[in-house]
């Protein structure tokens, strides 16, 4: 039974202090995000914080910041090798995200920002500064991003453990039938989902709403907009938080976007619009008087966006993975143009007055937001700064109309767009450019290197 009195969400320094002095909270848990998007860092005992001033941070291998999903190091960083010795990097805690954890025992968690050994110099490659520094970028134009995320999953009433142990084979979804929409088949798993919601909302990540998605088993929740730090933080949160919740219940989930060929992919939308710096009111609207209810802003911020999708699509789409979900008629775009309500195009505008906003269906629920973010304001910012005219909205069926712009048909593809591209450089740095070109290469060659079943069924007799 939860303890009503027990302290949950947000909480100060000095109220985590009080909490381990109580022994309500003897765990903290110091993380940042890696570049595939997963919370690394460490736990910290209640006493040393009471010796120690969490504001100091804590020292970690920096190596963490230069790896695959199996954690092996790859020499061509420039940021850490061998020949550098694999140094620390500081990890410190940015005090608005601390939370206590609901889902675990005695347990707070903080969120970090990554520095210098010394601390006297963000990282520019951490994923959360790529962020970080593409909002101060915005506010410079005057403008403040909000965001949110869509995240669409497959659960499974079995546990990683026991998936790994097959082989990753033979996977059957927790449901047996298509759920979109449908509350009865939805209902199968209403449990574990009430669970996930209820302790998100103790964790103070706010869910709007879930329901089934278009595949059995496939379930989708949407997050509440926030700024975009915050709304970013969430997300992590929320994926990070919802595989602990289904190992604590023997089931696991899955955000890839395309577990397998006949399934459904797993999307991962963005919800953007722009409020003027310091104030409630949306830039993009261009006020009840206009003829057009796109401010000049929002034309240009999102031409920036479809001009350069290509461009910065490693950041939408990461993995080799990460392309098979792009496939005519199936819910996910291929085509790089905007409509008003059309879920064909890969982006839709949506919301009126001042819920004006755009929605992105590129990437997927694989995605790192603090890149996908990063990507979507740093384009449509060079937008603006370039006024780059907004091309006609598509109408019709965006999948049969062969003269628009496809996104990159595979993660080769999207490599040379990146490798190539003057805009990606000129808008992350030549630092993050190179770091995260690298990251799609050695995730290519280790996929090119790699025998699959599909190619032994097909090549072992018959070749």
């Amino acid at each position: 039974m939860q303890n009503k009195n027990r302290v949950t969400g947000n909480i100060t320094k000095d109220k985590l202090i009080e909490l381990v002095k109580s022994n309500e909270i003897d765990t903290i848990i110091m993380g940042f995000c890696d570049m595939q998007g997963r919370l690394m860092g460490k736990r910290i005992t209640g006493d040393f914080i009471l010796e120690n001033d969490i504001s100091d941070g804590t020292h970690f291998c920096n190596y963490l910041l230069g790896t695959n999903f199996e954690m092996d190091t790859n020499e061509n960083f420039e940021f850490m090798n061998w020949n550098k010795g694999y140094g620390d990097y500081l990890a410190v805690p940015d005090l608005d995200t601390l939370k206590v954890v609901p889902w675990l025992e005695k347990t707070a968690m903080v969120f970090c920002d990554v520095y210098s050994v010394d601390g006297s110099e963000p990282i520019c490659i951490a994923p959360r500064n790529i962020l970080k520094h593409q909002i101060q970028k915005a506010e410079a134009h005057g403008l403040s991003p909000h965001m949110a995320s869509e995240l669409e999953f497959y659960l499974f009433n079995n546990s990683f453990e026991e998936i790994s142990k097959q082989g990753y084979n033979n996977l059957e979804a927790a449901g047996h039938l298509n759920e979109d929409y449908n509350l009865l088949q939805g209902s199968k798993n209403e449990p574990i989902y009430q669970e996930i919601r209820h302790q998100m909302h103790l964790m103070g990540i706010t869910v709007e709403s879930s329901k089934g998605e278009a595949y059995k088993g496939q379930h989708e929740i949407n997050l509440k907009y926030s700024d975009a730090l915050n709304a970013a933080d969430q997300h992590i949160m929320f994926k990070h938080g919802m595989k602990e919740i289904c190992i604590q219940n023997d089931k696991s989930v899955t955000f890839m976007a395309k577990p397998y060929e006949a399934w459904t992919g797993s999307s991962g939308h963005i919800h953007l619009s722009m409020m003027e710096k310091g104030t409630k009111t949306n830039a993009f609207y261009a006020g009840d008087d206009a003829d057009e209810p796109k401010s000049e802003t929002m034309q240009h911020f999102l031409a920036g966006i479809l001009k350069y999708t290509k461009d910065f699509s490693l950041m939408f789409a990461p993995y080799v993975n990460s392309y098979k979900r792009f496939a005519p008629n199936s819910w996910a775009p291929v085509s790089i143009a905007w409509s008003r309500d059309n879920r064909s195009a890969g982006y839709r505008v949506v919301g009126d007055g001042n819920s004006l906003r755009f929605e992105s269906r590129i990437s997927g629920a694989d995605m790192n937001p603090y890149l996908a973010y990063s990507a979507l304001i740093g384009a449509g910012l060079y937008g603006i700064d370039n006024k780059i005219p907004l091309s006609e909205e598509l109408v019709g069926n965006a999948y049969e109309q062969d003269s628009i712009t496809r996104i990159p048909s595979s993660l080769h593809e999207a490599i040379l767009q990146w490798k190539n591209s003057e805009v990606v450089t000129e808008v992350l740095g030549e630092d993050v450019a190179n770091h995260y070109l690298e990251a799609a290469q050695s995730e290519q060659n280790d996929f090119d290197s790699y025998v699959t079943t599909w190619e032994r069924s097909r090549y072992f007799e018959q070749s």
